[in-house]
Order: structure tokens, then C-alpha cells, then sequence
């Protein structure tokens, strides 16, 4: 029974190497302006990242790739009092960006990119990311292989190619012959990984001897750490033991419910469950939060309050599961017509191989089920954020009808849903998600000596977060016709600007030149011929 559990522990280690196997890297970078000597972005409204209100009107004075003035021009209403601007010198580039809003460059905490499976190479997903703003990412378990993500990581480190910041998360056991089993070849391997050049490492699940030794040993030499706590391990190893050990942040919710359990030990498994069949796993799952402890209970209350006291990271994911609880919502998002590339809609369709493709029997009751689960998830997060945990925004996109970058800003709009405040939610997705990478010196916030990464639009997204979609939020002209706003209009990361609608029409063009090469019709519903 141990050595099989072991295996299967290993094969969840695995699995990113078998879902993504290595992509097309991406193509040397002939997109964005700058960087500039002096880049001066004028009149724009500040949402600075810290949850401060915004201000403005204020110019921004960029120098290289780091902030080097942050100064206000004026009052919302009146002129620009002209005096007060910083003045441009010879060979300035300047951005007169009056009436637009300018927030830190988002961090996508849960960030993989595509794979083989899903045929999206990485220009495709890297271009994704950065037409919604998003110029920092985690990688956690470097599927196309760590050599791989590290050669992506420098070039978009030397702004060689176009493509948001890369933070490398091996999975625990990358590159093992063979499951690791006690706590020297834990310690071991985990070292070998710093040596070799990771960020840090995703876990999975084993023993806990191989837990407990590989986690702290990780911590001790200065590396961070992610978990998804799988549900062949979580029984002997939740939430809070691998807090009490060390890890950084916990991905999705897996293991947090069972960390609330008070009158049980094990998750109420059916007898015929069986963890390969992922609609058993995917729908019983969305039984969970059902049998932990009721919220604000004694038990409930003592498991968060020693969260909040180990300063552990919750990185929800909320989108990545939102077809739980509104397949047809999920599979008719308006932009699959036209960013989806056929191979990729093909990944998503049901299956019983493809990962997160269990629709071949998904029932009107497992999505009511699920939106009672996300509700007690939700109340979990949302109090957590409101005692001052860390709650940061990841999408686990390339999966279950969610497409990078898109997916992205859905995340953001779930934060909302859970109960944050909009200047909560962008705090969540720019200084929470700096401070998680260990950055928060770098990036995340709008501060002088930081680096100049900016999202830029022409709307409010306070007033409504679907402004930052790249199809934009829907409104009425003067003429009672329906017309779009919104969308990301510029993308600043390391000083350099990249016009996102132009990155989201390359994308177009790689998925039309897709369509054309294979074929394909129209995208359809699964098991429909019209």
C-alpha cells in the first residue's frame, strides 16, 4: 500500500511533464518601444498598488526601466497647472495619457505555460499575459522543463523576447529517476534544484518524513514554495502542516478543508471513487468545503489564526474552477471565436485522458453543489484577507475552458465576488503578489527606485474590472448603440511600452493562420454538428 501511494504521489510530481511536454519557444522580440533614456507618461490618474485611493492628475518619469519621479500636476477638473510638470529634456519620449489610469504591472501567481497538449507555443501564451496587463508570472512546475523556462526566463529578463517576468517553481521530484522516499533524498534534491537555478518548488504530496525534510530544508536555503495538496497525500498532510513547515503559499483550496475538518479525518469519499477518474475527483471535491468546520467557529477561527501567524500566502485560483459551477458560462466566453486556438479548444473538449476535461457527464446538480462550496471558500478568503492575511491573484489558465491573460482579469473579478473592495483586489494582484515572489523591493507598487511595469486604460477599472478584458466592457453611444470600452491600451514592463491591442491582434493572426492550416470550422459546442 506504501509503495503504491508513493507512486502515485511521484506521478502527480510528474504530471506537468506529461500534460505540457517542452513548446515552441518564443521568437526574438520585435514589439514594444523603449527603452528610453527618460520615458515621461503625463496626466494619468495613480492606483499605486497599496490600496490607496487613486490620484491624479500625475506624470510619471521613467528613466531606463526604473521609476524615477512620481510627481501630481494638478487637480481632477481644472488644467493642467504646467509649471508643476517635470520638464522634458532632448530626446524625451513622452505619453500624454490624460483621462487614463495607471496601476503596477499585475502578477499572475499561478502561471503555467501551455504545453504540448494544448499546442500553444509560448509567443502565443506570453503575448496572452501581457495584452491584460500582466508582466510578472510564477510558473509553478516548469512543465516545458526547468532548462527551458530558465533560457525564457533570461531572455524576457534581457527583454530578448516579449514576454512578462518569469519566476521558475520546479515540482518536487523533477528530474528524479525514481520517487524520492526519505528525508536525505528529499534535502538533497531540493538543493540540487537551487543549484540548477529555480525560484522555488511546487509540492504535490508525499510522506510526511519527505514533506516535512524537503520543505524546510527549501526554506533554509533561502528558496519560497507553492502546494496544491492532492487527495491521495492530504489525509496525512494538510494546510497547516506544511505552513508549520515552511511553505510560502498554498494554490487552490485542497488541503485548507481538510485542515477544517472537526468530525472526520478523511474527505467523505464514495466507494467507487477513484482519483484517475477526475469527474469523481472534480465533483467530490466540490463536496469539501461542506464537511469542514462552519465558518467563525472555534475550529474554523484557531486554523486561520495560525495561518495569519506563520504569514502563509493563499492563492485562491478561484477562476480555474468556475466551469464547476457554470459550465455553459465557461465554455461560451465570448473571446474563445477569436484568441482560442483550435488545439487548444480541442484540450478543453471532454475527455477522459485530457486534464480538467471531465464534462462527459456534468450534472445540473454537482454546479448547484459547487456554488455552495465557493461560497464557504469565498467567506474563508475574503476573512482571511480582512485579518491581514496575504490572499494573491493566480488563474492556472490553459485549462477547463480558461484562456491566459483573459482568465486573468476573471480572477480578479472573483476576488471581487468573494468580497473584496476593487482597490483590494488590484493590491491582491500587484504588492501581495510581489511580496509572495520575495519582489516586493522591485516591483508591485507605483514607488520611485522600483521598476517602471505598468498597466494603462482608458477606463476606471474601479467602476468596473471587466474594463481591462481584451474585449473590452460593453456600453451605449448616444445613438442607443451597443459599443465596447476598455481593454488594457498600453503595457509597461522593464520601461518598455507595448501597445496590448496590437498583442492581442498578433494573437488573432496566430489563431486565424490555425484555422486555415488545419482546416478547422467555426469553434462548436462539444457533441453538436451546428
Amino acid at each position: 500500500m506504501k509503495k503504491s501511494l508513493l507512486l502515485i504521489a511521484f506521478f502527480c510530481a510528474m504530471i506537468s511533464a506529461s500534460v505540457y511536454a517542452q513548446i515552441e519557444p518564443a521568437p526574438e522580440r520585435i514589439e514594444g518601444d523603449g527603452q528610453y533614456g527618460r520615458l515621461i507618461l503625463r496626466g494619468v490618474t495613480l492606483i499605486d498598488g497599496t490600496g490607496a485611493p487613486p490620484i491624479g492628475p500625475v506624470d510619471i518619469v521613467v528613466e531606463k526601466n526604473k521609476i524615477a519621479q512620481i510627481q501630481v500636476v494638478g487637480y481632477p477638473g481644472l488644467p493642467i497647472n504646467e509649471s508643476r510638470r517635470p520638464k522634458a529634456e532632448e530626446n524625451d519620449k513622452e505619453y500624454d495619457l490624460e483621462g487614463h489610469y495607471l496601476m503596477p504591472g499585475f502578477v499572475d501567481s499561478h502561471a503555467h505555460i501551455g504545453g504540448r497538449g494544448q499546442g500553444t507555443p509560448a509567443e502565443y501564451v506570453f503575448k496572452l499575459w501581457l495584452a491584460h496587463g500582466v508582466t510578472t508570472i510564477r510558473d509553478p512546475s516548469t512543465g516545458n522543463g526547468l532548462d527551458w523556462v530558465l533560457d525564457q526566463k533570461e531572455k524576457s529578463e534581457a527583454n530578448e523576447i516579449t514576454a512578462p517576468r518569469i519566476l521558475a517553481y520546479t515540482a518536487f521530484g523533477q528530474g528524479a529517476e525514481s520517487p524520492i522516499t526519505n528525508a536525505e533524498e528529499a534535502k538533497a534534491w531540493v538543493n540540487s534544484n537551487k543549484a540548477k537555478g529555480a525560484d522555488g518548488i511546487k509540492f504535490f504530496g508525499a510522506k510526511p518524513e519527505v514533506m516535512q525534510a524537503a520543505i524546510s530544508e527549501n526554506k533554509r536555503i533561502g528558496l519560497r514554495s507553492a502546494m496544491h495538496h492532492a487527495q491521495v497525500d492530504v489525509a496525512r498532510w494538510n494546510v497547516l502542516n506544511s505552513a508549520r513547515a515552511g511553505l510560502t503559499s498554498m494554490e487552490h483550496w485542497y488541503g485548507l478543508p481538510e485542515a477544517l475538518f472537526s468530525d472526520r479525518t478523511v474527505q467523505d469519499f464514495p466507494v467507487d471513487y477513484n482519483y484517475q477518474n477526475e469527474q469523481h475527483r472534480f465533483s467530490e471535491a466540490g463536496k469539501l468545503w461542506e464537511q469542514a468546520a462552519e465558518p467563525y467557529s472555534e475550529h474554523w477561527n484557531n486554523v486561520m489564526n495560525e495561518l495569519l501567524e506563520l504569514d502563509f500566502t493563499l492563492d485562491p485560483t478561484f477562476n480555474i474552477y468556475e466551469a464547476n459551477r457554470d459550465l455553459m458560462r465557461a465554455q461560451r466566453a465570448e473571446w474563445h471565436e477569436t484568441y482560442t486556438l483550435p488545439s487548444l479548444w480541442k484540450f478543453y473538449e471532454p475527455s477522459r485522458q485530457s486534464h480538467g476535461s471531465y464534462w462527459f457527464d456534468w450534472t445540473t446538480a454537482m454546479e448547484i453543489q459547487w456554488k455552495k462550496n465557493y461560497k464557504l471558500w469565498m467567506t474563508f478568503v475574503n476573512e482571511y484577507k480582512n485579518r491581514g492575511g496575504r490572499v494573491t491573484a493566480g488563474s492556472d489558465s490553459g485549462f477547463i475552458y480558461q484562456l491566459y491573460g483573459f482568465a486573468y482579469i476573471r480572477e480578479l473579478e472573483l476576488l471581487q465576488e468573494a468580497g473584496f473592495h476593487p482597490l483590494e483586489v488590484i493590491r491582491s494582484a500587484t504588492m501581495y503578489g510581489a511580496e509572495l515572489m520575495g519582489m516586493e523591493n522591485e516591483i508591485g507598487t507605483v514607488e520611485v527606485g522600483k521598476l517602471a511595469d505598468f498597466v494603462i486604460v482608458e477606463e476606471n477599472p474601479l467602476q468596473n474590472l471587466k474594463v481591462l478584458y481584451g474585449t473590452g466592457a460593453i456600453r451605449i453611444d448616444e445613438n442607443n448603440k451597443a459599443i465596447r470600452v476598455g481593454g488594457v491600451k498600453y503595457t509597461v514592463k522593464d520601461g518598455i511600452v507595448y501597445d496590448a491591442k496590437k498583442l492581442l491582434e498578433d494573437v488573432k493572426n496566430m489563431v486565424d493562420k490555425a484555422k486555415a492550416e488545419e482546416g478547422s470550422t467555426p469553434i462548436n459546442q462539444p457533441g453538436l454538428d451546428w
